[in-house]
């Protein structure tokens, strides 16, 4: 029987995978899950997972050379996540070990608290709640109604779709910047970069990290920015040239912004921008609703089962290099 090594500590495994999930695995091989209770680094991967097969890692766990070189054992490294960024790939295909990625279940999830944000940060919100809190009569401050205003978006995936038609419900205006697809949804205008910056009252960031959007969101982008408009960043930190969105804020060049994510641990928000007055900010819990969770944990679920039947999963981004798949082979 397969060996399945699970690298969720207690917390991520009930709030990012769930026991649905484990009981599917156990149905079809042996699983392991890190009994450390901690984020394993390089050398505690290979200790923990020593003798394991099939390595179902969280989003915080690397799969870097110095352990990829060292999992003799492994044949897959499965993500329960989209992002792969942390694992190196090459340096799994020179070993022989598959890599794996999850589809992107939390589309509703993610633009469902976009809207929520866009409501706080336009109708003060939160501003008056933490007022009210303090023992303060709450200041009064005139609102702004999402219809008939324009929602920005950057980064026409699976999430942006989804948002989009939100927007539009709402009786939005809808635009959107993709260079990577031509989008020919109705009601949804395709318009440059800079033209997503200057015409929206909402700019939401939903670009993939990649190295060529790395501070996409610099000095220049926040200089074309209506000083009533918002940014939100639901995608990941390194979109956003921190210093560049607190001068903007300071010097009220934007109206404010919202985030779940940011260059902090975990993709968390910086504290120093989550704590200003003229942000609205969640600890990367955008996707943390169950039915988002359990779609990726599911994905990972069906790589395994295809994996121990002797198949290449989907989301296999490496199979031509995966040499070690063999030895799972009936």
């Amino acid at each position: 029987m397969a060996r399945i090594f699970l690298t969720h500590t207690p917390d991520m495994l009930e709030n990012y995978y769930g026991p649905r999930a484990v009981k599917a695995l156990r149905e079809k091989a042996e699983v392991v899950i890190n009994p450390t209770g901690s984020v394993l680094d390089a050398e505690g991967l290979a200790a923990q997972a020593k003798g394991c097969d099939i390595i179902i890692s969280d989003r915080q766990t690397p799969g870097p050379r110095e352990f990829l070189d060292k999992a003799t054992d492994a044949v897959a490294f499965l993500r329960c996540a989209v992002d792969i960024r942390n694992i190196d790939v090459e340096a799994a295909s020179r070993n022989g070990i598959l890599v794996t990625r999850a589809t992107p279940g939390f589309d509703a999830s993610v633009a469902e608290i976009a809207i929520g944000m866009m409501v706080d940060l336009a109708r003060h919100v939160s501003s008056s709640v933490i007022q009210y809190r303090g023992g303060a009569e709450a200041s009064v401050h005139m609102g702004r109604q999402l219809k008939d205003s324009t929602l920005g978006i950057i980064g026409y995936g699976v999430i942006g779709e989804y948002l989009a038609r939100l927007g539009l419900a709402f009786g939005m205006s809808v635009m959107a910047h993709d260079p990577y697809k031509t989008i020919t949804d109705q009601g949804v205008r395709q318009v440059s970069f800079e033209e997503v910056l200057a015409g929206s009252d909402f700019v939401t960031c939903l670009a993939v990290a990649t190295s060529e959007t790395e501070n996409l969101m610099n000095e220049t982008a926040f200089a074309r920015m209506k000083r009533e408009a918002f940014f939100l960043n639901l995608s990941r930190g390194n979109l956003v040239d921190e210093a560049a969105l607190e001068r903007a804020l300071d010097e009220k060049r934007i109206a404010g912004a919202a985030m779940d994510v940011g260059r902090a641990h975990d993709q968390k928000p910086s504290l120093r921008l989550a704590g200003r007055a003229d942000v609205i900010a969640t600890p990367h819990i955008a996707g943390l609703t169950p039915s988002a969770i359990e779609h990726q944990a599911f994905d990972t679920v069906e790589q395994a089962r295809a994996l121990v039947a002797g198949n290449v999963p989907r989301g296999a981004v490496n199979a031509e290099k995966a040499t070690r798949l063999a030895r799972l082979r009936p």
